[in-house]
């Protein structure tokens, strides 16, 4: 894609993130973004058919930068383990941390959450196939339970103000995890 376009894409989405931050999607209008981005409003709609289409594909812009953050560069020869990848993804948070809050707190936009759950129900489902799962365990109710328990982990950590670092909530998010398969495991004895 040329430069130019990229870079008008670029100023789009970031204008439109910042109005979000300041009002609800619905007040938001084309010329709001236009004016922000320092384009012409015929300019938006030549990448993206409205505000809805706009949200949809900003969606799907940081939910792809979030799950690029996560994977381990396929270069190293140690296997990646499921902390590695959630350490990865909190510190890039960390990082983001005024964008993501505005997409995962405003009330105008459930679908960010929604779509996040997705991506994480589909990680836990992996995981599940490579390690297996307790005898006895539904698999769906496990995967919804999972992926249900980090994305309300995450909620919290980024709308508190993330009271912990990224390397500490991982650790309490595997141990707790951790507890879970234990509290499944059969008693010895």
């Amino acid at each position: 894609m040329d430069r130019r376009v990229l870079k008008t894409r670029k100023a789009i989405i970031e204008a439109f993130v910042g109005l979000l931050e300041e009002r609800d999607f619905e007040q938001i209008t084309i010329n709001d973004i236009a004016d922000r981005a320092n384009v012409n409003r015929g300019t938006i709609y030549l990448h993206y058919a409205d505000k809805f289409d706009l949200l949809d594909q900003c969606i799907e812009t940081y939910l792809q930068r979030l799950l690029d953050a996560c994977m381990i560069e396929s270069s190293t020869t140690t296997p990646v383990t499921a902390k590695d990848a959630l350490l990865r993804t909190f510190r890039y948070l960390e990082q983001h941390a005024s964008t993501y809050t505005i997409l995962l707190t405003k009330k105008g936009i459930p679908a960010f959450r929604s779509k996040l759950m997705t991506l994480l129900v589909q990680g836990v489902e992996e995981q599940m196939d490579a390690c297996g799962i307790q005898e006895g365990m539904k698999k769906e109710i496990t995967i919804q339970f999972l992926a249900s328990a980090a994305v309300g982990l995450l909620e919290w950590w980024i709308m508190n103000s993330m009271p912990y670092p990224a390397e500490e909530i991982v650790d309490q998010l595997i141990s707790l995890l951790e507890l879970h398969l234990q509290l499944h495991a059969p008693i010895n004895g």
